[in-house]
């Protein structure tokens, strides 16, 4: 019952991929694994998981048995309907906002006496900036897309109305919707465990290499995609490299521009200062490399998306020299952790690189401020949060 101590069950309707592979095992986001295998640590009660077919492949995916999660998952159909009666006896569901599969379960709460919840990562804005840059569709199908966005945003907004709680994950989530709902929380999510932080002897390290006037050290991780602006980074490192910059950039990630950037990297004579290298794993590989061979992470992302990057560079010990997209002008404002150059501009990004390696003790400052800020919102205390407003909102 409602307002005892020990809460009963939670149910949680996450848009992560699950393939179901034979045999009492399904594949799933490795991520997503990690983080209900934390939840169910911290949640007072018992989690019950619906995930929905439709993946094709996980890129990053692990194999698991069934029988061994420590909460109950339920696989539908990609088009099946949360019903009524697949809310009931739950004390709190938490939707996915983004799906609009979920808009409707407001409509059914007080029926199945659930408190409902929202986790919303994007805004209309990045919806449609992502329809329109679409690659695999032509313009008409593009354009169908957008206005479907835009049908669907107003039962977003309807559904977030009548919700119990939100939780905004970024600052463009927050500003687009906290108006909507007064119990609407922001959290930054993120992979960074206290553990994985940048020690006092690597940031020693980092800081005398920069305050040494050694070459500039750039990194940039993830997927080699137009909507990710990967196409910017070899213009930025040629105009670095003319401008006279000492400087390296490391890439690593992969993608349907991984070739592209193959080709130009040999074809402008890139080699010597630019290397890209296949994607690693993120806390046994890529992490360590952030944490001691690199003082600025490259972010030419263009969308508003809340990317997790920003948070786990900065608990690398990184400043980040970024384009202005809505998410990370808010985390700079709130950071202090690097510099920001006009969406979509290339040349003004770089410009901004080399007034970096001028300003030598402004990046230093940077670097530590980016530590600071990503340990205050490491990846235990910011689910605390989420569990926390969970809890209160079904008592």
């Amino acid at each position: 019952m409602r307002g005892e101590a020990t809460i009963s069950r939670l149910l949680m309707l996450p848009t992560a991929p699950v393939i179901e592979t034979g045999n009492g095992t399904i594949s799933l986001d490795v991520k997503f694994a990690e983080g209900m295998q934390h939840s169910c640590k911290i949640w007072p009660g018992r989690i019950d998981c619906i995930l929905r077919k439709g993946a094709e492949s996980i890129p990053f995916g692990g194999t698991y048995q069934v029988a061994d999660l420590d909460y109950g998952l339920q696989v539908i159909d990609e088009e099946d309907v949360i019903s009524p009666d697949m809310l009931r006896d739950y004390d709190v569901v938490l939707g996915a906002g983004d799906s609009h599969h979920d808009l409707h379960i407001t409509d059914h709460g007080a029926e199945a006496d659930a408190k409902i919840i929202y986790a919303i990562e994007y805004t209309i804005g990045t919806r449609l900036q992502i329809a329109l840059m679409d690659p695999t569709r032509n313009w008409p199908r593009r354009l169908y897309s957008a206005f479907w966005h835009l049908r669907k945003e107003r039962l977003r907004r309807r559904a977030f109305r009548q919700a119990d709680g939100i939780q905004a994950n970024g600052y463009p989530a927050l500003n687009a919707y906290r108006s909507m709902n007064a119990n609407t929380l922001l959290y930054l999510d993120n992979r960074m465990k206290p553990e994985m932080f940048a020690t006092t002897e690597e940031m020693t390290a980092r800081l005398d290499h920069i305050r040494e006037g050694h070459p500039l050290r750039l990194i940039n991780s993830g997927r080699l995609e137009p909507m990710k602006g990967a196409q910017d980074l070899i213009p930025i490192a040629r105009h670095l490299r003319d401008k006279g910059v000492a400087f390296t950039l490391d890439i690593y990630g992969t993608g349907s521009l991984e070739a592209h950037i193959t080709e130009e990297i040999a074809r402008h004579d890139l080699a010597a200062v630019v290397t890209l290298h296949a994607p690693v794993d993120f806390e046994t590989e890529l992490v360590p490399l952030s944490r001691t061979k690199a003082d600025v992470f490259l972010s030419c992302h263009r969308q508003s998306d809340p990317s997790c990057t920003y948070l786990e560079a900065m608990g690398c010990g990184l400043a980040i020299a970024g384009y202005g997209n809505q998410m990370w002008s808010g985390l700079r404002a709130q950071s202090k952790a690097g510099w920001i150059a006009p969406l979509g501009k290339p040349i003004s990004l770089a410009e901004r690189i080399i007034e970096i390696n001028e300003s030598r003790d402004a990046l230093i400052s940077a670097c530590r401020s980016a530590l600071e800020f990503a340990r205050s919102h490491d990846f235990v205390t910011e689910f605390k949060m989420r569990n926390d407003q969970l809890i209160s909102a079904s008592k």
